[in-house]
């Protein structure tokens, strides 16, 4: 590592430090009902959207109804997004004249799904694919949307630690439109402003033919990215207007610009934790949880950057300088930009997979072996180290349940955190989702990996997962494991080794993304509404203080156990692959199913 490259990541983590504070105080005042500074701007917009959409401002829900909100919506941006796309042969904005052919039934299924759970899995290219109509009026508000939706069921589970003997939650329709107009909406018209001055483009342009130095015919694309490109990393979706994403010079031009994104990526999940100690009347317990994140987030890029800047070890092994001087980089630059190098682009990697944001500045199928089990380990951990907007902070809660109940466990009395007991009910519901993703990765990668043609009486690979990798052996393996995980944790980066764009990975990872999503939601709403009606208990001597270094220990320790549990099988299942792969057995197929 160099003194350059560690100064960038301290330097953003310092900034990411300021912010926390003023951004997190910021919504839970807003939240709250309280007034901020943007009330006088916002306040008659948002009144407008209640009368039209007939919102009753005063009226809280249940967890039930709360819960309905979310899959009503859900459902209903489901179904607008396939339909735009395959419509988009008959509607405007679509100079390059892209018709219904460019995007299947299958793809736009997978798509549509993506973009409402806030995965933004990309299994086409976006530039050769979707009209600018598509890339706005679905995508891009689909990224302002999914990303409220998390914010909101966030302040719901907050709400249920924060109340008592209280029946209802809030009101969906009220949190999810105060998320968009008063956060997302104008961090985002700021923060394009910003990028169109660094070169990141906006306009409803034709694609440009040029001819390049060589005489060479290029098609370069246009349209309208400044806009989608800062919502995609605020809300942390990460799916680009280009198919480059953000190592693409039109998203990301300049080191400034990639030090603005990450940042994006990291302002909304870091301030909900002191969200959640200010509405909670403590703000030690919000810290504590932006303690634990921060000491996760801080290992896995130091190990990652590390790894990178080491280099390729073969490579050392023949002769090759890959050490960092004046005159050269050094490490492992396979993948990367030049213009953001290793230490950016490793300070990207990590982000992008604690934050489920999936938006990528470099190749991550080119990392080194530890370089990528960094964000392979990332996205196993249910993505709670800061995680998405709103989603990081659900998550981690459900952790944070987990753990005291372990410590509960140790002492032999009843959990409790923040003054509510943590039972029977809480625990199972906890459990749920976090066994829910292990599962789906788990299972969906050894069905690929062993789903081959059957021919007289033996599967025969190539079958229509394994048939569509690059790498063989146990990397082809990897980016198989990768794209389950990703999916499962609606993150939606790739090892992009993978060709995704086929029935079968375009139906399965739709189904991983779908319950990945909602399998988290709703026993988490589950939760809340249970601690909402309980009554706070009194601090006692046997209490488990949840402010201090012990309780941020336990709760590290508890998320990297439980990670664990999804990535060491996953790791005993590859020697297996890639046995099944060179043999051909109906053995090996049966072992690797059961395995998983």
């Amino acid at each position: 590592m160099t003194s350059m490259g560690i100064l960038q990541i301290v330097v953003f983590f310092a900034v990411v430090l300021l912010l926390t504070k003023p951004v997190g105080l910021y919504m839970a005042k807003l939240f709250e009902g309280e007034r901020t500074f943007l009330h006088p701007l916002m306040r008659p917009v948002e009144h407008l959207v209640y009368k039209l959409c007939g919102i009753r401002e005063d009226v809280e829900q249940r967890w039930t109804r709360y819960a309905g909100g979310v899959l009503a919506f859900s459902i209903f941006s489901f179904l607008f997004v396939y339909a735009l796309q395959r419509l988009q042969g008959f509607l405007p904005l679509n100079p390059q004249g892209f018709g219904a052919k460019t995007v299947s039934p299958d793809l736009a299924y997978n798509t549509a799904i993506s973009f409402v759970t806030n995965t933004n899995w990309q299994a086409y290219v976006p530039e050769t694919t979707l009209s600018y109509l598509v890339q706005m009026a679905a995508l891009a508000v689909q990224n302002f949307a999914s990303a409220a939706v998390g914010i909101a069921v966030a302040v719901a589970m907050i709400r249920g630690f924060a109340r008592q003997q209280a029946n209802s939650l809030g009101n969906f329709w009220v949190d999810l439109t105060r998320a968009t107009l008063y956060v997302l909406l104008p961090i985002s018209v700021v923060a394009a402003l910003v990028l169109c001055s660094q070169g990141v483009i906006q306009n409803f342009h034709p694609y440009t033919a040029v001819k390049t130095v060589e005489g060479a015919a290029q098609t370069i694309p246009q349209g309208p990215v400044a806009s989608q490109e800062v919502i995609k990393m605020l809300g942390t979706n990460g799916g680009g207007f280009f198919n480059a994403n953000s190592a693409h010079p039109y998203e990301n031009p300049t080191p400034f610009t990639n030090l603005i994104q990450v940042l994006l990526i990291f302002i909304i999940p870091a301030g909900l934790t002191y969200t959640f100690g200010r509405m909670v009347r403590d703000t030690r317990q919000g810290w504590a949880i932006f303690g634990a994140m921060a000491a996760m987030f801080l290992v896995g890029v130091f190990v990652c950057y590390g790894y990178e800047q080491a280099g390729n070890p073969i490579l050392k092994r023949l002769g090759i300088a890959s050490a960092h001087t004046g005159k050269q980089a050094g490490g492992n630059m396979e993948g990367k930009e030049t213009r953001f190098g290793i230490s950016a682009s490793a300070l990207f990697v990590t982000v992008t997979t604690n934050a489920s944001c999936g938006a990528v500045n470099s190749a991550h199928d080119a990392l080194t072996p530890v370089g990528g089990l960094v964000p392979m380990f990332n996205l196993q951990t249910d993505e709670v180290i800061f995680g998405g907007v709103g989603s990081g902070l659900y998550g981690m809660l459900l952790y944070a349940i987990v753990a005291v109940f372990i410590a509960g466990l140790m002492v032999g009395r009843t959990p409790e955190y923040l003054g509510k007991k943590i039972q029977q009910k809480e625990v199972k519901m906890a459990m749920l989702p976090i066994l829910a993703t292990s599962f789906l990765i788990l299972v969906l990668t050894a069905a690929s990996s062993i789903a081959a043609f059957h021919k007289n009486g033996y599967w025969n690979p190539p079958g229509p997962a394994t048939a569509n990798l690059n790498n063989a052996g146990p990397h082809g393996f990897s980016e198989i494991l990768y794209a389950y995980s990703s999916a499962s944790e609606n993150n939606g980066s790739a090892f992009a080794g993978i060709n995704a764009n086929t029935p079968w990975y375009n139906l399965t990872t739709g189904m991983a993304m779908l319950f990945g999503r909602f399998m988290f939601i709703l026993p988490l709403l589950a939760v809340a509404g249970s601690l909402a009606a309980k009554k706070r208990v009194p601090v006692s001597s046997g209490t488990l203080p949840t402010h201090g270094p012990l309780f941020m220990g336990l709760l590290v320790a508890t998320v990297i156990v439980i990670g664990a549990l999804t990535f060491f099988p996953a790791l005993a299942l590859g020697p297996i692959v890639e046995h099944f792969l060179m043999h051909q057995g109906k053995l090996f197929s049966l072992l690797l199913f059961m395995g998983s």
